[in-house]
């Protein structure tokens, strides 16, 4: 079964994805590499959206915008194409998903403007190498993801809440992985809040169903993070009631060429 593959390469991963080998969470796979959020855009909302991603860049860091029509990357990974290599997508219209599909071929115009935005998966992989536990990264699932009480601010027609994941660490080492995690601000940087979950109107055993994870069982003397999280922009689609907004499918994403090490530099 594809769930007890592991690659390490992205260029198989997204090569899988293309030949409809794989169809899974990425979370935990290709450890060291960049993975990213997805949205695209019609070309008439394109701009109003690169605004929202500078006024919000917690939950959405951009890494690459592409032209408009053009499918094929060239920064994040080089030939690329954000038709068919993502594991599964979401299409949405007028604010509500329509579909869920394994590849854009037969849909995709010539008006579209692909957007990726950085992702927390890429310093999971950091956390663990550093001796923290994470057991959605380790099984391969999606960590709780949560609509916050927090709103984004708005730009143009695009407005909506924070969506947030959560994980949770030993109070003793809640320093170090603030600190460590900041380091990433192409891929939301360290948490937006750390603490009491119902500060967020959050409760820890429900996950929004929407958009994938697991609930958050915390340990004695644990602590819960919260981090800005890049399925925001499905949620801004939601109540901003786009006319078009395509995205990955939640905890779906693109793997990029991109490393930890480069994103660090950047």
């Amino acid at each position: 079964m594809t769930e007890a593959i592991h690659y390490s390469d992205p260029k198989a991963l997204r090569l899988a994805c293309r030949q409809g080998q794989w169809r899974s969470s990425t979370s935990g796979q290709c450890p060291g590499f960049v993975q990213a959020n997805l949205a695209i855009l019609p070309r008439d909302l394109a701009f109003d959206f690169l605004l929202f991603c500078h006024r919000n860049p917690r939950p959405c860091p951009v890494i690459e915008v592409t032209e408009p029509g053009d499918p094929i990357l060239r920064e994040t990974a080089h030939g690329a194409d954000l038709r068919t290599d993502l594991p599964a997508y979401r299409v949405f219209r007028d604010g509500e998903v329509v579909e869920e599909r394994t590849d854009l071929l037969d849909i995709w115009t010539d008006d579209l403007v692909g957007f990726l935005l950085g992702c927390s998966y890429t310093f999971d992989a950091v956390l663990e190498k550093s001796g923290f536990s994470l057991a959605h990264h380790a099984e391969g699932r999606e960590p709780g993801v949560y609509v916050s009480n927090i709103d984004c601010r708005p730009a143009g027609r695009f407005k909506g809440p924070l969506i947030v994941s959560a994980r949770a660490f030993a109070g003793d080492r809640v320093t170090e992985v603030v600190e460590l995690t900041s380091r990433f601000r192409k891929t939301h940087g360290g948490p937006v809040y750390v603490g009491d979950p119902g500060e967020l109107g959050i409760d820890l055993a429900k996950p929004d169903s929407e958009y994938g994870g697991f609930p958050l069982h915390l340990e004695k003397g644990q602590v819960p993070l919260f981090w800005a999280c890049g399925v925001t922009p499905q949620a801004v689609a939601r109540a901003s009631r786009v006319p078009l907004m395509i995205t990955h499918k939640p905890g779906h994403m693109f793997v990029s060429d991109l490393t930890v090490d480069e994103v660090l530099r950047d």
